[in-house]
Protein backbone atom coordinates (compact mmCIF):
# COMPACT_ATOMS: atom_id res chain seq x y z
CA UNK A 1 0.00 0.00 0.00
CA UNK A 2 1.10 3.26 -0.79
CA UNK A 3 1.95 5.81 2.06
CA UNK A 4 1.58 8.82 -0.28
CA UNK A 5 -0.94 11.45 0.00
CA UNK A 6 -2.15 12.84 -3.73
CA UNK A 7 -1.66 17.47 -3.80
CA UNK A 8 -5.35 17.19 -3.42
CA UNK A 9 -5.89 14.75 -0.63
CA UNK A 10 -2.71 16.60 1.53
CA UNK A 11 -4.22 20.01 0.75
CA UNK A 12 -7.98 19.06 1.93
CA UNK A 13 -6.16 17.31 5.16
CA UNK A 14 -4.03 20.56 5.53
CA UNK A 15 -6.68 22.43 5.29
CA UNK A 16 -9.03 20.37 7.97
CA UNK A 17 -6.27 20.05 10.45
CA UNK A 18 -5.48 24.19 10.32
CA UNK A 19 -9.39 24.89 10.89
CA UNK A 20 -9.46 22.13 13.79
CA UNK A 21 -6.37 24.24 14.71
CA UNK A 22 -7.78 27.32 15.17
CA UNK A 23 -11.06 26.17 16.19
CA UNK A 24 -9.46 24.63 19.57
CA UNK A 25 -6.64 27.03 20.29
CA UNK A 26 -7.19 25.85 24.24
CA UNK A 27 -5.58 22.38 23.23
CA UNK A 28 -2.19 23.66 22.05
CA UNK A 29 -1.91 27.29 23.59
CA UNK A 30 1.29 29.24 22.48
CA UNK A 31 1.57 26.88 18.97
CA UNK A 32 1.60 28.37 15.91
CA UNK A 33 0.02 26.59 12.88
CA UNK A 34 2.72 27.65 10.47
CA UNK A 35 5.31 25.84 12.68
CA UNK A 36 3.24 22.44 12.91
CA UNK A 37 2.58 23.10 9.04
CA UNK A 38 6.25 23.20 8.73
CA UNK A 39 6.98 20.43 10.57
CA UNK A 40 4.18 18.51 8.36
CA UNK A 41 5.42 19.45 5.09
CA UNK A 42 8.67 17.91 5.81
CA UNK A 43 7.35 14.31 6.86
CA UNK A 44 4.80 13.50 4.11
CA UNK A 45 4.89 10.06 6.03
CA UNK A 46 2.87 11.39 9.10
CA UNK A 47 0.65 13.67 7.23
CA UNK A 48 -0.51 10.39 5.43
CA UNK A 49 -1.09 8.72 9.67
CA UNK A 50 -3.01 11.92 9.96
CA UNK A 51 -4.66 11.09 7.06
CA UNK A 52 -5.36 7.35 8.27
CA UNK A 53 -6.93 9.32 11.78
CA UNK A 54 -9.14 11.63 9.84
CA UNK A 55 -10.45 8.66 7.80
CA UNK A 56 -11.36 6.65 10.61
CA UNK A 57 -13.24 9.45 12.64
CA UNK A 58 -10.07 10.39 14.76
CA UNK A 59 -10.64 13.99 14.16
CA UNK A 60 -6.67 14.49 15.15
CA UNK A 61 -5.40 17.69 16.66
CA UNK A 62 -1.91 18.80 18.26
CA UNK A 63 -2.35 18.71 21.65
CA UNK A 64 1.42 19.48 22.63
CA UNK A 65 4.91 19.98 21.72
CA UNK A 66 7.48 18.27 23.00
CA UNK A 67 10.45 20.47 23.19
CA UNK A 68 13.38 17.81 23.79
CA UNK A 69 12.59 16.41 20.65
CA UNK A 70 10.78 19.31 18.79
CA UNK A 71 8.01 17.06 18.21
CA UNK A 72 4.46 18.26 18.06
CA UNK A 73 1.74 15.72 19.64
CA UNK A 74 -1.28 14.94 17.46
CA UNK A 75 -4.16 12.58 19.59
CA UNK A 76 -7.75 11.74 18.26
CA UNK A 77 -9.68 14.41 19.39
CA UNK A 78 -13.18 13.21 18.49
CA UNK A 79 -15.65 13.49 21.45
CA UNK A 80 -16.47 9.76 20.95
CA UNK A 81 -14.22 6.90 20.07
CA UNK A 82 -13.73 6.92 16.51
CA UNK A 83 -16.38 5.56 14.79
CA UNK A 84 -14.36 3.50 11.94
CA UNK A 85 -12.14 1.99 15.07
CA UNK A 86 -14.85 0.27 16.63
CA UNK A 87 -15.64 -3.43 17.33
CA UNK A 88 -12.04 -4.26 17.76
CA UNK A 89 -10.14 -6.70 20.20
CA UNK A 90 -6.96 -5.60 21.74
CA UNK A 91 -4.30 -7.25 19.95
CA UNK A 92 -3.81 -10.16 17.63
CA UNK A 93 -2.92 -12.75 19.80
CA UNK A 94 -6.62 -12.15 21.29
CA UNK A 95 -7.98 -12.12 18.29
CA UNK A 96 -6.71 -15.40 17.30
CA UNK A 97 -7.84 -16.60 20.40
CA UNK A 98 -11.39 -16.37 20.02
CA UNK A 99 -13.79 -19.17 18.80
CA UNK A 100 -16.87 -17.38 17.36
CA UNK A 101 -17.53 -14.15 17.17
CA UNK A 102 -13.82 -12.38 15.33
CA UNK A 103 -14.06 -9.05 15.08
CA UNK A 104 -12.57 -8.05 11.66
CA UNK A 105 -9.25 -6.70 13.45
CA UNK A 106 -7.90 -5.56 15.99
CA UNK A 107 -6.88 -2.10 17.64
CA UNK A 108 -3.12 -2.68 17.98
CA UNK A 109 -3.44 -4.24 14.12
CA UNK A 110 -4.82 -1.35 13.45
CA UNK A 111 -2.52 0.91 14.66
CA UNK A 112 0.41 -0.47 13.72
CA UNK A 113 -1.18 -0.56 9.50
CA UNK A 114 -2.05 3.47 10.46
CA UNK A 115 1.67 4.12 11.63
CA UNK A 116 0.30 5.73 14.68
CA UNK A 117 0.36 4.49 18.81
CA UNK A 118 -2.10 3.30 21.18
CA UNK A 119 -2.76 5.78 23.58
CA UNK A 120 -1.37 5.39 26.90
CA UNK A 121 -2.94 5.32 30.62
CA UNK A 122 -1.30 8.74 30.99
CA UNK A 123 -1.64 10.62 28.06
CA UNK A 124 -5.32 9.55 28.02
CA UNK A 125 -5.91 11.21 31.20
CA UNK A 126 -3.95 14.31 30.14
CA UNK A 127 -6.68 14.25 26.76
CA UNK A 128 -9.57 14.47 29.51
CA UNK A 129 -7.81 17.17 30.59
CA UNK A 130 -8.18 18.89 27.70
CA UNK A 131 -12.02 18.17 27.36
CA UNK A 132 -14.57 15.71 28.29
CA UNK A 133 -14.33 12.88 25.85
CA UNK A 134 -15.70 9.05 25.96
CA UNK A 135 -18.95 9.82 27.24
CA UNK A 136 -21.36 7.38 25.33
CA UNK A 137 -18.13 5.25 24.22
CA UNK A 138 -14.55 4.06 25.82
CA UNK A 139 -11.32 3.85 24.47
CA UNK A 140 -8.61 0.66 24.22
CA UNK A 141 -5.35 1.77 25.94
CA UNK A 142 -1.67 0.48 25.86
CA UNK A 143 -1.69 -2.22 28.15
CA UNK A 144 0.99 -2.80 31.06
CA UNK A 145 2.55 -6.18 29.62
CA UNK A 146 1.62 -7.94 33.39
CA UNK A 147 -2.15 -6.76 32.56
CA UNK A 148 -1.93 -8.45 29.53
CA UNK A 149 0.13 -11.81 30.11
CA UNK A 150 -2.59 -12.55 32.28
CA UNK A 151 -5.10 -11.85 29.46
CA UNK A 152 -6.24 -8.52 30.44
CA UNK A 153 -6.35 -5.16 28.57
CA UNK A 154 -7.09 -1.31 30.12
CA UNK A 155 -9.82 0.70 28.76
CA UNK A 156 -10.78 4.02 29.56
CA UNK A 157 -14.00 6.14 29.33
CA UNK A 158 -15.90 9.53 31.31
CA UNK A 159 -18.62 8.90 33.26
CA UNK A 160 -20.07 10.90 36.23
CA UNK A 161 -18.18 14.02 35.60
CA UNK A 162 -14.51 11.78 36.30
CA UNK A 163 -12.19 9.52 33.88
CA UNK A 164 -12.27 5.74 35.23
CA UNK A 165 -9.74 3.41 33.84
CA UNK A 166 -11.13 -0.36 33.66
CA UNK A 167 -9.71 -3.53 32.74
CA UNK A 168 -11.47 -6.28 30.30
CA UNK A 169 -10.47 -9.57 28.28
CA UNK A 170 -8.41 -8.49 25.12
CA UNK A 171 -10.47 -10.60 23.27
CA UNK A 172 -13.40 -8.79 24.06
CA UNK A 173 -14.99 -6.35 21.61
CA UNK A 174 -18.01 -3.91 21.73
CA UNK A 175 -19.81 -1.40 19.25
CA UNK A 176 -19.22 1.82 21.60
CA UNK A 177 -15.73 0.33 22.08
CA UNK A 178 -12.64 1.53 19.83
CA UNK A 179 -9.39 3.52 20.53
CA UNK A 180 -7.62 6.53 19.87
CA UNK A 181 -4.34 7.01 18.78
CA UNK A 182 -1.24 9.43 19.07
CA UNK A 183 1.32 10.74 16.70
CA UNK A 184 4.49 12.51 17.15
CA UNK A 185 5.35 14.88 14.25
Amino acid sequence: MTKNLSEEQREELLNTLKARFEKNMHRHEGLEWGQVQAKLDANPDKLWSLNEMQKTGGEPDVVGHDQDTDEYIFYDCSKETPKGRRKVCYDREALESRKKHKPETSAMDMVADMGIKLLTEEEYHSLQELEEFDLKTSSWLETPSNVRERGGAIFGDRRFGRVFVYHNGADSYYGARGFRGSLRV
